[in-house]
Order: C-alpha cells, then sequence, then structure tokens
C-alpha cells in the first residue's frame, strides 16, 4: 500500500519566525541554533507523509479543527493547516511563550 505524499509549503512568516528564533538562540550557542534549523526542516518534511498524525491545536483564540501542531526541539512547534494534498506550516512557536495572540 502507497501512502499519499503532501506537499509542504512554508509561509513567510513561519521562516521569518524560525530565523529569529535560531538568532536568539545563536547568541548563547551557535551550534544549538543551527541543530533547531536542522530539526524544523526534518520535523517540517516528515509532514509530507500522514500530517494527521499530529493533535488539533486548541485554545480560546484558535478557530477549531484549523490547525495542527508538532513539537521539535524540545521547546517548539509548528504549527499549520492541511487542505488536500498541501501542508502550509504557518507559524514557529516557542512553548515557553504565550501564543494566543496569533489567532486575534
Amino acid at each position: 500500500m502507497k501512502s499519499e505524499t503532501y506537499s509542504v509549503i512554508v509561509s513567510k512568516k513561519a521562516k521569518e519566525m524560525l530565523v529569529s528564533h535560531a538568532a536568539f538562540l545563536a547568541k548563547v550557542s551557535p551550534n544549538a541554533a543551527k541543530n533547531r534549523v536542522k530539526d524544523f526542516k526534518e520535523t517540517a518534511s516528515s509532514l509530507k507523509t500522514l500530517p494527521n498524525r499530529c493533535p488539533w491545536l486548541s485554545g480560546e483564540n484558535i478557530p477549531k479543527h484549523q490547525y495542527r501542531y508538532i513539537a521539535f526541539g524540545k521547546r517548539y512547534m509548528l504549527v499549520y493547516q492541511i487542505v488536500d494534498m498541501n501542508v502550509y506550516v504557518d507559524y514557529v512557536i516557542d512553548c515557553r511563550q504565550d501564543y494566543q495572540w496569533l489567532f486575534n
């Protein structure tokens, strides 16, 4: 049985967020920043197959059953939505920060 392959599309906003997180981390450890970017790429790539395996993102201001998330690098999550055979990565979030404002 062949599994379907989805296209993964990373938004400009998500790329900017990743760069911001990596730049902050690079001040402490350039290697850690490189590893975080590598983790992001591997995690995003993993969504090419079975993106529905990840849980729904829920919260007071988050549209129900619109976004899913997958953790990477211990403290970060990639927030995405699936439309047809496309996975749209919309946000890269540091889980230690409040991210509800994104969905207002």
